[in-house]
């Protein structure tokens, strides 16, 4: 994917939108471009994470213990609480079409927080409303 094209696509992810074009610059010198067939598991329940991915193109749902809790698309990200808490995924994600993410290692994501506090509030708010079920 051209440079510019995953900074316009990372921009509309609603976790980064509020950043200017240099912090997401910032952020994408530490990402890296991933493709996924449908029906392919991008993530498996269980295993270590040390990723967090962002969704650019196409949908996918999440599984836990057999059962899909949620889908995701255009925007959503997933893998960060074991990227956070550093345990076992607490699910699965599943292609349901094909999938073009981006995804940032645990390293790379923590310097961005520590770097970027708008995107730890961000990232905050985001985790607050999954727990409520938002």
């Amino acid at each position: 994917m051209a440079k510019d094209e995953r900074a316009a696509s990372f921009s509309n992810v609603p976790l980064f939108h509020a950043l200017s074009q240099r912090q997401v610059r910032r952020i994408l010198r530490g990402t890296f471009d991933y493709e996924y067939s449908a029906g392919s598991e991008l993530v498996r329940q269980g295993d270590d994470g040390e990723t967090l991915f962002v969704i650019l193109d196409g949908n996918a749902r999440v599984v836990r213990n057999g059962r899909t809790v949620a889908r995701l698309r255009n925007g959503d990200f997933f893998g960060e609480i074991s990227v956070l808490n550093d345990r076992p995924r607490t699910a699965s994600v599943v292609a349901e079409t094909d999938v073009r993410c981006l995804a940032l290692h645990r390293d790379d994501l923590r310097k961005i927080l520590v770097d970027e506090p708008r995107i730890a509030w961000n990232l905050l708010g985001a985790l607050a409303g999954r727990v409520r079920g938002n």
